[in-house]
């Protein structure tokens, strides 16, 4: 007999996505320019098909439909983030109303419908008007996130009950400061890991302003990880392993989840003099920092193997100088993404919070499958996306299987409801429980959609 895979009781099932990714800008909303809104226009080319923020999923517009479409298929809860330059245009002083109204709108929307909604203060949207005094590169910039973050628990804390201060911190300093991907498109390991420990600090500043205020929820912060597996026990291979873990994931965890930076790492950047200025009293602030919830966004596994090469130490400072990625033959691919398809890795972060952690009570916030050309999978009006349902039936398993060993995992959000625009790939790969036909904005449940509906309804398959 086939098992059954039941979850906790209360356990959240839903979505999430972002605000630029989905909102659109409409004439007259009062919204400021971000640093996609500019890039997407003066750097077009970069986008995949050339499109723009400006007209991505219309949820500004359509956001009382789209709750009812989430209710259609039993959602119990539904992240996404606030427009720091939506809310408040120049990123410091004037509030938008329309803006306050809007966000006010949605979360009583949800409420209403039974959908619990988790509000994630930054998803890699710096206002345009703070990028040109040099984002989180410059302290005031923090501070101005800090007075954002205390705005929006003044504004919406009474009803939203869990509050995230970051997605994916890593990669504002990651893709905009060390490899060219997201803008600033900075090419500078030290201006990296500056943006990145002012980034932790405006989380603990937020944090701190939460717990002052007392608004009687949660707050927390969302994870991108990507477990690393060396090509083979051979000690040189382990050590490469060990040296990307480090870089792409301890130096972001372990000062949020454990208080203090890697010892480790604080040695490799003094001897390659990469160590970022901080400021006194900055690692205090980091050691008494604690959060109630962790979210976790899981894709991908990152390979790697020893180096083959020697480095050239006259280029720049590069995590890559003491790795090289490895292509492990006969792996799973998603080919729309070239990114390996590997289920376990959900369970080993489930044992890694477990045991490295504290067990912090944690969901998975981002996991999913974006295809390129899911049209061709179109019959009878509906995207026949068994490859989803695959997809997301043998992550949950090896989610169960966490769980069963004593993982506190209260969650999964499957990114994302309604195929979204996705940065650079804008709509190349899709995503959602719903097909977005891009031209008329029309929305269609997927098979997939409904098979989730049914896990929801039975809190299980």
């Amino acid at each position: 007999m086939e098992k059954k895979y039941l979850f906790p009781e209360k356990f959240w099932w839903g979505a999430s996505t972002s605000a630029t990714q989905t909102e659109g800008a409409e004439p007259g909303d009062g919204k400021g320019e971000n640093i996609w809104d500019y890039s997407s226009r003066k750097f077009n080319s970069r986008f995949y098909d050339g499109i723009t923020s400006e007209r991505t999923s219309t949820f500004y517009k359509n956001y009382k439909t789209d709750i009812k479409l989430m209710k259609d298929i039993h959602l119990n809860s539904f992240r996404t983030s606030i427009s720091w330059s939506r809310l408040i245009p120049e990123g410091t002083g004037k509030i938008n109303e329309k803006a306050a109204k809007f966000y006010n709108n949605v979360i009583d929307g949800l409420i209403e419908e039974g959908i619990e909604p988790f509000m994630n203060l930054y998803h890699f949207d710096m206002p345009m008007a703070l990028q040109e005094k040099g984002g989180f590169e410059n302290r005031e910039v923090v501070e101005a996130y800090a007075e954002y973050a205390k705005k929006c628990f003044e504004l919406f804390g009474d009803r939203v009950k869990y509050w995230f201060t970051f997605n994916e911190p890593m990669i504002p300093a990651e893709a905009g400061y060390l490899h060219d991907r997201h803008y600033p498109y900075v090419v500078d390991f030290k201006r990296a890991a500056k943006v990145l420990h002012n980034i932790i600090i405006a989380h603990c500043k937020a944090v701190k302003i939460y717990r002052n205020m007392k608004p009687g929820g949660q707050i927390g912060i969302i994870m991108d990880v990507i477990p690393v597996y060396p090509r083979s026990e051979n000690p040189e291979d382990v050590k490469a392993a060990e040296a990307a873990d480090l870089f792409y994931t301890r130096s972001i965890n372990e000062p949020v989840l454990l208080g203090e930076y890697p010892q480790e790492l604080i040695e490799i950047l003094r001897e390659y003099n990469q160590v970022p200025e901080t400021e006194e009293g900055d690692l205090d602030l980091i050691k008494e920092t604690k959060i109630d919830l962790l979210g976790i966004n899981y894709y991908k596994p990152r390979r790697v193997k020893a180096k083959e090469y020697e480095i050239n130490k006259n280029g720049i400072f590069m995590p890559e100088w003491f790795f090289d990625s490895y292509e492990m033959p006969g792996r799973r691919m998603n080919r729309s993404r070239g990114i390996e398809i590997y289920p376990e890795g959900i369970y080993d972060i489930a044992l890694m919070i477990k045991e490295k952690y504290n067990n912090i009570p944690w969901f998975v916030s981002e996991n999913g499958i974006g295809i390129e050309g899911e049209e061709k999978f179109i019959k009878d009006g509906m995207v026949q996306d068994q490859y989803r349902i695959d997809f997301l039936k043998e992550h949950l398993q090896y989610l169960h299987k966490g769980i069963e060993e004593g993982s506190n995992c209260l969650g999964y959000q499957m990114w994302t409801f309604i195929d979204c625009w996705s940065w650079i790939n804008a709509y190349k790969n899709r995503y959602g429980f719903y097909r977005l036909d891009y031209e008329t904005q029309e929305r269609t449940v997927k098979k997939s959609g409904l098979w989730f509906r049914d896990v929801i309804d039975n809190n299980g398959f």
